[in-house]
């Protein structure tokens, strides 16, 4: 009897100290992951100067800035690299080249900048819902 009481005490306090030394441990803190940009950019993260400077860019069958046409999807800029990432209205938009052009030599006159990538892609899909709700108002009384 004794012995089974002494291995009964024996057990607790291996419990107690284990319970011990698990309070010491510290859990590590969560590491948040890093926020996702949305893609394409919406109008109200679009505050950097650069989505200014694009904007000078009119599409020239409308007069409006492509910024406000949502072809500008996105502008990265690491170090003294832009990437920007842009759409057309369509594959066949016989003024890609001429916008493209402008894009890089807008890009190329920000400060701090040195070269410039553009990225034309066609996922999403362009459609009248991304260009600026107050330009859309006005072409298409939307």
């Amino acid at each position: 009897m004794k012995k089974v009481i002494k291995k009964v005490v024996a057990k607790k306090s291996v419990v107690k100290k284990t319970k011990a030394a698990t309070k010491k441990i510290k859990t590590p803190k969560k590491i948040a992951a890093p926020a996702v940009r949305p893609f394409p950019v919406p109008p109200s993260m679009r505050t950097e100067d650069y989505w200014a400077l694009l904007n000078n860019i009119l599409d020239p069958e409308l007069g409006v800035g492509i910024v406000d046409l949502g072809l500008i999807y996105d502008v990265k800029i690491e170090g003294a690299v832009a990437t920007v990432t842009m759409t057309f209205t369509s594959m066949a938009c016989p003024v890609g080249p001429n916008i493209i052009a402008r894009t890089r030599y807008e890009m190329e006159s920000y400060p701090g900048i040195e070269d410039v990538n553009i990225s034309v892609v066609w996922t999403p899909v362009w459609t009248k819902e991304l260009i600026k709700p107050e330009v859309r108002e006005m072409l298409f009384n939307q």
